[in-house]
């Protein structure tokens, strides 16, 4: 194992113990949800890299284990056989002092590439793209030695430049980054490449006018594609069609939760074995002073209605 990864699980080593010595008082708050996933103690935030692998749904998240607020973002990991007993598994992803992620591991996806789990995050700062693999069912991940994989912006003017959204198609892997232009307004912008190491930039997937795009989510959905994308506000999607790497909405854009940002933000999603679209997003709620702050949604499926509209639905 490399320097980095060596300082890497000694990093994760601190943020373990730190989550242990305060789980129990979170378990122990009579108003810690039970139903929906939460961190074991401490700070949770955005879902991230929903995968089926190996007989188990992994869902990972943005995760601070040493506080209930905000800070230098991990990557919590939990794994169910069933979508709703979870069991939490040691944190996977911790910031390297002095590195390319030292201020950050943010939002992004988890893919299997040739046989291999590979995440596909954002390290901070400044905002760039990186991976990592595992090789014990999603036990323990090592930073990839080529990162950065995506190390710089493809044009001056970006605000945002992050939440990696992976597929695959035809032989390549996509990416989709949440960014906007300046005075432009937001933007998804996209990535090709054949190996997840070597990335082409292919222009923006598409360009809207709301503020940076966090967290875009997309995929086919039926005969159709939607954009999901996270604006600083309420979640909204379009439905619309994909063809020469550019996403033309042939809906209006539309609330993906009709709740308050507060209620339903970041969402991620997957598409399991049994060909669901599942998704989960991001709650704030937790009273002030506890050992935890934040949950996810319970899973919903989505599917194309017969009308052409979105159907969404408790898994």
């Amino acid at each position: 194992m490399d320097e980095l990864n060596t300082e890497h699980r000694r990093v994760l080593e601190r943020a373990d113990a730190s989550v242990a010595a305060a789980a129990e008082r979170a378990a122990a708050d009579p108003r810690r949800p039970i139903y929906h996933l939460t961190s074991a103690a401490y700070w949770i935030n955005d879902p991230n890299g929903p995968v089926h692998f190996d007989g188990e749904y992994h869902l990972f998240f943005q995760h601070n284990p040493f506080a209930s607020d905000w800070g230098r973002m991990c990557w919590g990991h939990a794994v169910s056989e069933d979508l709703v007993y979870w069991e939490h598994l040691p944190i996977a992803l911790a910031p390297n002092p002095g590195s390319y992620d030292k201020d950050g591991i943010f939002s992004g996806c988890c893919v299997i590439h040739e046989g291999i789990p590979t995440i596909l995050y954002t390290g901070v700062s400044p905002e760039c793209q990186c991976l990592a693999t595992s090789e014990d069912r999603l036990r323990s991940w090592i930073k990839h030695p080529a990162n950065p994989v995506i190390g710089t912006r493809p044009r001056a003017d970006l605000e945002g430049f992050r939440d990696p959204f992976c597929w695959r198609d035809r032989g390549f892997w996509y990416m989709a980054l949440g960014s906007g232009i300046r005075e432009d307004g937001g933007c998804v912008l996209l990535y090709r490449s054949a190996d997840l190491c070597e990335w082409s930039y292919l222009g923006p997937l598409f360009q809207g006018t709301t503020g940076v795009m966090e967290c875009p989510n997309f995929f086919s959905l039926g005969d159709r594609w939607l954009l999901c994308v996270s604006p600083f506000a309420q979640v909204s999607y379009a439905i619309g069609e994909y063809g020469e790497h550019r996403f033309q909405p042939r809906s209006g854009w539309r609330l993906m939760d009709l709740g308050r940002r507060e209620d339903f933000y970041a969402p991620n999603s997957m598409l399991d074995p049994r060909g669901r679209r599942i998704l989960w997003g991001w709650v704030q709620v937790g009273p002030p002073g506890a050992f935890w702050k934040g949950v996810l949604t319970l899973p919903r499926v989505l599917s194309l209605r017969a009308d052409g509209q979105l159907g969404i639905e408790p898994l």
